[in-house]
C-alpha cells in the first residue's frame, strides 16, 4: 500500500497499522530523499519505538500516542529534503516504437540484454498516437489493444487500472487517441507467444 500510494503521488507514503496501541508500519520513497535515515533518526530520538531501513524503503514500530508527533517531526526531517517540492513524477522513456516494430525478436533481444532489476531498469518504449480499445480484467484490470495503423495491433495490460484515472480513461477512450509509454513482454498462452505492453501512464494525443 505504502509503494502504490508512493507511485500515486509520488511522495515518500507511510502506512502504519495497529493492533490496540501497537502499531507497525512500511514506508516508501523518492529519488533524492533518504527515508530510511530520517526514521532511524526518530528512533535514535526516541519519538518511535523502533525504526530502519535504506533510502527508499523503510519500517517502523510506535504506540499510538507517538504517531501523530511522530509524524509531524517525520515530515519536517523529509521536507528538509525537498520532498514537499515534489510535483508529477517524470518518467523515463528510452525510445519511441511503432506497433508493428513490436515483435517477438525484439523482445528476446532486450531479454537476452538483462537481467534488470531497480540499479539497471528495462527499457520503456512510448508509442505516439494510438488508437485505443479496452476492456476489463475481474475488478481492478485492464487489457487493452493499441494501433498505430503500422501493422499489427499490440496488445497491452494495464494492473490496478482503476487506482488511478488512468483505468476509466482508456476504458472508455471514445474518438480519443493516446500516447502510450511501458515495457514490452513475452505472453505465454495455449501454446502461443505474443509481446505485451505492460502500461505503466498515458497521456492525451
Amino acid at each position: 500500500m505504502a509503494a502504490r500510494l508512493k507511485e500515486a503521488a509520488n511522495r515518500p507514503s507511510v502506512v502504519i497499522g495497529f493492533e490496540g496501541d501497537d502499531g507497525k508500519g512500511s514506508a516508501r520513497s523518492v529519488p533524492g530523499v533518504d527515508l530510511g535515515a530520517a526514521i532511524q533518526r526518530l528512533a535514535a530520538e526516541g519519538m518511535i519505538v523502533k525504526g530502519g531501513g535504506h533510502k527508499m524503503a523503510a519500517g517502523l514500530s510506535l504506540t499510538r500516542a507517538q504517531l501523530e508527533p511522530a509524524m509531524t517531526r517525520l515530515g519536517d526531517l523529509l521536507a528538509r529534503q525537498g520532498a514537499g517540492a515534489a510535483g508529477p513524477q517524470e518518467l523515463r522513456v528510452d525510445s519511441l516504437l511503432t506497433t508493428g516494430a513490436a515483435t517477438v525478436a525484439l523482445v528476446e533481444e532486450i531479454e537476452n540484454a538483462g537481467p534488470f532489476g531497480a540499479a539497471a531498469p528495462a527499457p520503456r518504449f512510448a508509442f505516439a498516437n494510438v488508437a485505443v480499445s479496452a476492456r476489463r480484467i475481474g475488478d481492478s484490470h485492464l487489457k487493452v489493444t493499441i494501433s498505430d495503423g503500422t501493422g499489427p495491433a499490440l496488445d497491452a495490460i494495464l494492473f490496478g487500472a482503476f487506482d488511478s484515472p488512468l483505468g476509466p480513461a482508456l476504458e472508455s477512450p471514445g474518438h480519443r487517441r493516446f500516447h502510450l509509454a511501458g515495457k514490452l513482454e513475452l505472453n505465454h498462452w495455449n501454446g502461443r507467444t505474443r509481446v505485451q505492453l505492460r502500461l505503466d501512464d498515458a497521456a492525451l494525443a
